[in-house]
């Protein structure tokens, strides 16, 4: 066969997983390393997200004084992770690699550096061996003019990060700022003066140098390709796997318009997203409703990966799923936001159109849509839900695209965000049930019960409030349960919530090596994945950051195979080597 290019190792995406597969390729000797990127700019999801990883004993972590053991992070796996959605081995594998991989990479590039998260605590509080801080970490924020010319190619983190649509903040900086905690007043004053003081900056850019979250941990890991000249290749669409006698060799991708072949000598690995922006795809594997309009994931993740590798043979697990999360969309915004915190805080509840609450609201947000999903049915329906809060709520927190009441009063609200259902105000819980529909007996019961709960500080339907993580996202001012409060001040408020998410997260079947498997559990030969387009190996969510952990330890674990590096004596010989023939 005769081809176009030809590279050691070809990887398709750009994103968390995609880029640690080619660092990794590199310093362990395949240094011609190639990524090819679908969109006009680079990162994808791992971009738009919050950026953080959960690796429990990482060095990070114990750097900062946190105490944990793999023991424990076993125990709280075993319970919090469905025996039959995921091969143990693969969660063990990841528990043990997961520092290892975090370890190279932040002694191999000094770009690398993350913040523990001392007080983000597990999902799953209530599962032995959870810890209340400590697992997840957050990419340190940097300067967008790092990159040079190539900070114009970056996807920038979802709008909703931007304080203002203006200024970036850390995953902490937003706990700190939506939930009025001690020094959001300080921490305001100190963001905005950086931001009006960068003056150079300013006046030729919307948001400011300093980016956060996922735009921060995507530029990090492209400062390191970049230093070591691995080239990613924009506006270039993989379009089919090419397969040689039961081996994958190559791909074949559209560049300038036009077929071009690329052969990859030691292997392709597949590190595209999910599949959430294909509504065939949704209507064909995912439970009902589902709709690409509720999803935060970038509408390039077309399933485009599994597509491919389904057509040589690789066998799928968790199709029927996805990294859910309930959104908001306003019609005026470009992507739905990730309703997260608002619906956590004091003083609102979320109800289907019957009037009844669906689930603990301040529960971790992949738990809450899969309890409404598992609640859902014609007869049952939860879809669409809104939620519910008064005059008092909307002074004092941010709700999605409508701010605070006082940066953006009811008077400035567009006219389309009262058509169509999207959201209702009225002077009385009954009147706001009456404009949208929903059943006003029940609203009346639901709110007046919560109005109740509030002053014992007990949710009595859901618990809400009862573990850490609730109150993580609750207003600790707020007492007895800093996520109960009344709703009793006029007017009320309803805004739609949609049963969202950002990202699908099942795929190809992969093994410990993240070579992709057949159904009969053989492996595809020169055929790796990682990340959205792979099946999820921690697929309920048991802390912040349980996708991208994941999809970078086996983007890393893919580079290992490919380079023929077995165990760690290995690895430390091989990377000397490649430091030594670089220099």
């Amino acid at each position: 066969m005769s081809w176009d290019h030809e590279v050691d190792v070809l990887v398709v995406g750009t994103g968390n997983g995609a880029m640690t597969a080619a660092l990794s390729a590199y310093e362990m000797g395949l240094q011609n390393v190639l990524l090819l990127e679908k969109a006009a700019k680079f990162g994808g999801t791992s971009s738009v997200s919050g950026g953080g990883i959960w690796i429990p004993n990482s060095h990070f972590s114990k750097a900062a004084g946190a105490s944990d053991s793999l023991e424990d992070a076993r125990a709280y796996l075993k319970d919090t992770i469905p025996a039959d959605e995921v091969p143990w081995q693969l969660v063990d594998n990841y528990l043990q690699n997961a520092p290892k991989m975090l370890k190279f990479l932040s002694e191999r590039s000094s770009h690398i550096d993350y913040i523990s998260l001392g007080h983000y605590p597990d999902y799953y509080m209530q599962s032995p061996g959870a810890r209340d801080g400590h697992r997840s970490l957050e990419p340190q924020p940097i300067n967008k003019s790092d990159l040079g010319e190539d900070m114009h190619d970056l996807v920038d983190t979802h709008h909703m990060i931007y304080m203002m649509d203006r200024i970036g903040m850390t995953q902490e900086e937003a706990q700190i700022l939506m939930t009025r905690a001690k020094g959001w007043i300080a921490l305001t004053m100190k963001l905005f003066a950086r931001y009006l003081t960068d003056f150079g900056w300013l006046f030729k850019h919307k948001h400011s140098r300093r980016i956060t979250c996922g735009s921060a941990g995507v530029a990090r890991l492209f400062l390191s390709l970049k230093d070591r000249n691995i080239p990613i290749w924009l506006n270039t669409p993989m379009q089919e796997l090419i397969e040689e006698e039961g081996k994958i060799v190559g791909v074949i991708a559209e560049k300038d318009g036009k077929p071009f072949r690329i052969h990859a000598k030691n292997g392709v690995v597949l590190a595209a997203g999910g599949f959430e922006h294909n509504q065939q795809m949704r209507d064909q594997y995912l439970p009902k409703p589902t709709n690409t309009a509720w999803s935060g994931g970038v509408k390039s993740n077309t399933g485009d990966a599994h597509q491919a590798g389904m057509k040589v043979g690789a066998d799928t697990r968790l199709m029927n799923s996805a990294w859910w999360c309930t959104t908001i969309s306003a019609p005026d915004e470009p992507s739905p936001r990730l309703a997260i915190i608002e619906k956590s805080m004091p003083g609102s509840c979320v109800v289907n159109m019957r009037g009844e609450r669906i689930a603990n609201e301040s529960q971790n947000y992949m738990a809450y849509q899969r309890e409404l999903f598992e609640k859902h049915s014609d007869d049952t329906a939860q879809v669409p839900a809104y939620m519910i809060f008064d005059s008092r709520f909307r002074k004092e927190y941010v709700v999605g695209p409508l701010l605070t009441k006082g940066l953006r009063p009811d008077s400035k609200l567009p006219e389309s965000y009262f058509e169509n259902g999207f959201m209702a105000i009225a002077d009385s819980i009954g009147e706001l049930a009456d404009k949208l529909g929903i059943d006003k007996t029940n609203l009346g019961t639901t709110v007046a019960n919560l109005n109740q709960d509030s002053i014992t500080g007990k949710d009595r339907e859901f618990g809400r409030g009862d573990t850490a993580y609730d109150q993580y996202y609750g207003d600790a001012a707020v007492t007895p349960n800093p996520c109960l409060a009344p709703i009793d001040e006029g007017p009320f408020y309803a805004i739609r919530i949609d049963p969202g998410d950002f990202g699908t997260h099942g795929g190809l079947q992969i093994n410990s090596n993240a070579q992709v498997l057949r159904a009969d559990g053989s492996n595809i030969e020169g055929l790796y994945a990682c990340g959205n387009c792979a099946a999820a190996i921690l697929p309920t969510y048991p802390g912040p950051g349980s996708t991208l952990g994941p999809a970078m330890t086996y983007g890393w674990l893919a580079a290992k195979h490919m380079s023929g590096i077995t165990n760690d004596a290995a690895l430390a010989e091989k990377t000397d080597e490649t430091e030594t023939a670089t220099a």
